[in-house]
């Protein structure tokens, strides 16, 4: 028999709008200055977003940064050096902010002609900020095999709520469902096992079927 949660848990899901901030960069050093002072909504955006945009592609795409700084500037060593920060380290969007800054400041000191490297007219970094609306579903439950029925259909907005943006945006220090599983269910080896994953390494499909395999074995179990 299955252990009832001693709080029920409500899925969530959210709605997502990108809003022009009508800043922009043409070089390294301008993008670097607004990187530091723009809204995290900003660098959720330009970190966050091509993970749902391109859910279907192979896991752990470049982030925006990475993408207009080898495309269009042509600094390959820069451009692999924010493609290779590790996404899940950071709990905040300040502290990713922070990486990202001390990436380009440092690069930039080793390599002060890229100072001087511009983006061609209609190839300018613009800065865009996500705008999202949660909302609650209709969807309430109280053990894990209720859980595993609603992850089977809920929507993939719905898991990445709950999965990348609670914990980066909201600033947990844990997934909801990791939460939960541990806090009301009292299940900490599977709480800790869902927190061990590394959700950057799939798409969100790819993604949802493993949480499936890791409930259902616990089930089973």
């Amino acid at each position: 028999m299955l252990l009832k949660a001693k709080e029920p848990f409500r899925f969530y899901t959210r709605l997502h709008l990108s809003e022009l901030t009508g800043l922009r960069a043409t070089n390294l050093s301008q993008l670097l200055n607004l990187i530091k002072k723009v809204p995290g909504s900003c660098i959720y955006h330009h970190t966050h977003r091509f993970l749902q945009q391109h859910q279907y592609l192979s896991p752990e795409p470049p982030n925006d940064f990475a993408y207009w700084v080898t495309d269009v500037l042509g600094e390959d060593e820069l451009g692999e050096k924010l493609s290779s920060i590790d996404t899940i380290q950071y709990a905040t969007i300040r502290s990713l902010r922070e990486k990202i800054v001390s990436t380009i400041e440092d690069y930039l000191k080793e390599n002060g002609m890229a100072r001087l490297r511009f983006a061609w007219e209609g190839e300018e970094f613009h800065f865009i900020k996500s705008v999202s609306f949660v909302l609650p579903t209709e969807y309430l439950v109280g053990d894990l095999g209720e859980l595993l029925e609603v992850i089977k259909k809920i929507t993939i907005d719905s898991i990445y709520f709950h999965i990348f943006e609670s914990r980066l945006r909201l600033e947990k220090m844990d997934n909801d469902f990791s939460n939960w599983i541990r806090n009301s269910i009292g299940d900490k080896e599977l709480a800790d096992e869902i927190s061990g994953l590394d959700p950057y390494t799939y798409t969100l499909d790819g993604l949802r079927n493993k949480l499936i395999r890791m409930l259902e074995k616990r089930i089973e179990s």
